[in-house]
């Protein structure tokens, strides 16, 4: 997995790229901690490119999600690709996620 970031105003666009499976939750993980504790703004991650993900994954997912809404705040999702949809919906944690298909659409409802 590759891992691509993005500033658009107050927004933080984080874009993994490929699997993200194993060693890969972890650091994603890991990196979502830091900009977590450091960015104030909002958080959108862009899947559009996410392949699979595996359960570490989701776990990753929920852990960022249940963190910003105490601080009043979501992690919002775009462009998430119909298997990264349908394992949200299978595993039942889609309805924790503000899903767009694009960043704009997206954007646009922060405002």
């Amino acid at each position: 997995m590759n891992l691509a970031e993005q500033r658009e105003g107050d927004v933080m666009v984080l874009q993994p790229i490929g699997a993200i499976m194993g060693s890969d939750s972890e650091r994603l993980g890991n990196r979502l901690e830091e900009l977590l504790r450091d960015c104030p703004g909002q958080f959108v991650m862009d899947m559009a490119k996410v392949t699979l993900l595996d359960s570490p994954a989701l776990e990753v997912l929920v852990e960022a999600t249940e963190k910003l809404i105490r601080s009043g705040k979501a992690l919002i999702l775009i462009g998430a690709n119909e298997t990264v949809r349908e394992v949200l919906e299978l595993t039942e944690i889609a309805s924790m996620f503000e899903q767009y298909d694009n960043l704009e659409a997206a954007v646009g409802s922060l405002a």
